[in-house]
């Protein structure tokens, strides 16, 4: 997947925890951002389609489990990897069960929890792709043969406005904000 398109969230109340992940990721070439708490995170917005959450299971306030089951609450699907402490292991099956897509424990192996975060945004990607219309897929595969909207309109029998509207939901749903990273993204699966 195409690390210019997804952002990987790190939700922890530790500090140096914060910026260990932040510099690991970013050294991965994956876009971070990290909050504090969770209640930073929600107030933060909904995250963007077709990332991930990187979540620490035990912090004070709102835990990561109560993090879980608000995003599902909310209707936010993200995939989130919890990060978690020895002690945590049946917290954390008590998350899988809720759809976590994985925990790994502290002290964590960095290659295999950006392998992890990987995988998760890959297949955030993959649901984002599954979310689109017929017509949305049709627009999409004209757009990626490089066609101009008049023309996609015409051979689909749209007008360029209905094209341009597709093209907005289109990127919504996948997360971009660019065709370049449309491009980028849909060229990388």
């Amino acid at each position: 997947m195409s690390a210019a398109v997804a952002w990987v969230y790190v939700v922890d109340d530790d500090e140096a925890v914060r910026d260990a992940l932040r510099m690991l990721f970013d050294a991965a070439g994956l876009r971070v951002r990290a909050f504090a708490s969770a209640r930073e995170f929600i107030d933060g917005g909904r995250p963007a389609a077709g990332s991930c959450l990187v979540l620490d299971i035990r912090m004070p306030g709102m835990s990561g489990l109560e993090l879980q089951e608000t995003l599902l609450e909310r209707d936010i699907d993200v995939p989130i990897v919890f990060i978690t402490g020895h002690g945590d292991v049946p917290m954390a099956v008590e998350a899988m069960k809720r759809g976590a897509f994985d925990f790994i424990e502290k002290p964590f192996d960095g290659e295999r929890l950006v392998a992890q975060v990987r995988r998760a945004l890959e297949s955030a990607n993959a649901h984002g792709m599954a979310t689109l219309s017929e017509r949305e897929r049709e627009v999409l595969d004209l757009v990626l043969e490089g066609k101009p909207s008049r023309e996609v309109a015409t051979l689909l029998s749209i007008s360029a406005k209905t094209v341009e509207f597709h093209r907005a939901r289109i990127m919504r749903k996948l997360g971009v904000r660019s065709a370049a990273e449309l491009f980028r993204l849909c060229l990388s699966r």
